[in-house]
């Protein structure tokens, strides 16, 4: 193994939180690399085919993980430039406001953050704009204080509109979904073309690698060392422990050591983790930054299911389809109901989707619900647990151990959006509920606070252990709240590597 160059800061993995921490510091002129253990995804005609996206699983990283029973799975992880935003629908919304405090759900309760909305509410403003996020102010009943939306709303198309319509007849209170997509008279976007899932052939997608990482590369000379097909496969610590001095990196069949004076892991909350317990040595020998124990523990993502709602006898023609969300619910009633979650309307179902589907009934009929269906993502929170947690056999190999919370929530959220849609004139209701597999809104395995006996890193997500490592990605959240996480991620992202970028400058 040789020595190559050695850097300011290292930074491993290029989504929301890898891009953001590589362009505050790249102002202060430190020389940074970025490690990416898969490559660009291509443009090209296969971006927006469906067989190839879902059915064939062009993009997927292809690796097995392990449940807790110990049976093997094939996560839709991407490893890729710009990460998973790459295949996100775009909805960015802010953590409410009720996020931020310990709250009672259903079987336990969240864990409060070491600060308010309030801290981060410049951060979200500065997340939005760099994500080209388009919303309307004053129509969610559950949205924190907040500035103007950098862009109007994405319209409704007619079928849509109607939906809405006979919503609010019935006392709820739809909303525009805020959405990073450049769509519009002079968009990018073109009509027709799949989103929600797929990588966009024309850059209209507000994800890491567009709105952010891009740019940088693309000044001369560029601003920061980008390193595809590079995969992290351990940390190496001084004598002390305290100080991190290297990553050994896999690059091209080789191995090389990077030296780097800071380090950033941004690799997402499983692979973060799994890095930290991966680089366990006779002085750290439950792995690095592990002295709470809590590394790779309390791992959450939500409870999600995708709701099919048609007439059989009514065609839903909406091409852009996810532009409205539900969050009536999303907040306890004192005295009443408790929390239940957010509901918002996915990108459109195509036939192929639902052709491997274990329901009998989209398998059979995948066409005739497709053409007909108005498709629901619908959210609710995952509890900290710390028996939910990433470990690693033997082999180095993941084992992602989860048993979902707050199921209770999820069913009565299901139940009220099934009624509300048989009330607007959608009388068959579909579930598709998603497993482990589908890893969507993974966080929580490394997480903050500024205990650090009951958190792993502080609120500048520093690690505890460590005065050189920060971890910048979903590891960080201690609660999953309902809501899309990706603004929330780049907002303390920005927070926290504006911060170091200061210290390092």
């Amino acid at each position: 193994m040789e020595d190559l160059h050695r850097f300011d800061v290292v930074i491993i993995g290029s989504g929301l939180g890898g891009s953001a921490a590589a362009r505050n510091l790249a102002k202060r002129g430190l020389s940074i690399l970025v490690l990416e253990r898969g490559d660009f995804v291509r443009q090209e005609r296969e971006n927006w085919e469906v067989e190839e996206v879902v059915a064939r699983r062009r993009y997927d990283a292809g690796e097995t993980w392990f449940d807790a029973d110990g049976k093997p799975f094939n996560p839709r992880a991407y490893y890729n430039v710009g990460g998973a935003t790459k295949f996100f629908g775009g909805a960015t919304l802010r953590f409410r406001e009720s996020d931020f405090a310990e709250r009672p759900l259903g079987g336990g309760s969240t864990v409060a953050w070491p600060f308010g909305y309030a801290e981060l509410a410049p951060w979200y403003d500065q997340a939005e704009a760099l994500l080209e996020v388009h919303g309307a102010l004053g129509e969610d009943p559950s949205e924190p204080p907040r500035s103007p939306y950098p862009f109007a709303p994405l319209e409704h198309e007619s079928r849509i509109a109607e939906l809405a319509e006979a919503l609010r007849a019935q006392g709820l209170h739809p909303i525009h979904l805020p959405v990073a997509i450049d769509q519009g008279d002079k968009g990018r976007c073109v009509k027709g073309s799949p989103c929600d899932g797929f990588p966009c052939k024309v850059r209209a997608k507000g994800d890491a690698e567009n709105r952010i990482l891009r740019p940088l590369l693309l000044k001369k000379p560029p601003l920061v060392t980008l390193w595809t097909n590079s995969r992290a496969r351990r940390l190496e610590t001084d004598a002390s422990g305290r100080r991190i001095v290297a990553v050994e990196v896999e690059k091209g069949g080789e191995k090389l050591r990077v030296e780097g004076g800071h380090f950033v892991l941004a690799a997402g909350a499983v692979n973060s983790a799994a890095l930290l317990l991966a680089s366990d040595n006779a002085r750290k020998p439950e792995g690095l930054a592990n002295s709470s124990g809590l590394v790779g523990r309390n791992f959450m993502c939500h409870n999600n299911t995708v709701v099919l709602a048609l007439s059989p006898f009514r065609k839903n023609p909406t091409s852009f389809q996810k532009t409205m969300a539900i969050h009536d619910f999303y907040a306890a009633v004192p005295g009443g109901r408790p929390a239940l979650g957010a509901i918002q309307l996915r990108g459109k179902i195509r036939p192929a989707m639902l052709r491997a589907k274990q329901n009998p009934l989209l398998r059979r009929f995948p066409r005739a619900i497709a053409e007909r269906s108005v498709d629901f993502w619908v959210m609710t929170e995952d509890l900290a647990d710390p028996d939910n947690r990433v470990v690693l056999d033997g082999e180095g190999r993941i084992h992602l151990r989860h048993r979902p919370t707050n199921r209770e929530a999820h069913e009565a959220l299901l139940r009220r959006l099934g009624a509300a849609l048989r009330r607007a004139g959608l009388p068959l209701v579909i579930l598709d509920r998603r497993g482990i597999d589908a890893l969507q809104h993974q966080c929580g395995t490394l997480r903050f606070g500024s205990d650090p006996r009951t958190s792993v890193l502080d609120p500048w997500c520093r690690a505890h252990d460590l005065d050189n490592l920060h971890v910048i990605d979903a590891s960080f959240l201690p609660s999953s709240a309902a809501v899309n996480p990706s603004l929330t991620i780049l907002a303390q992202a920005l927070r926290a590597s504006e911060r170091l970028a200061d210290e390092l400058a």
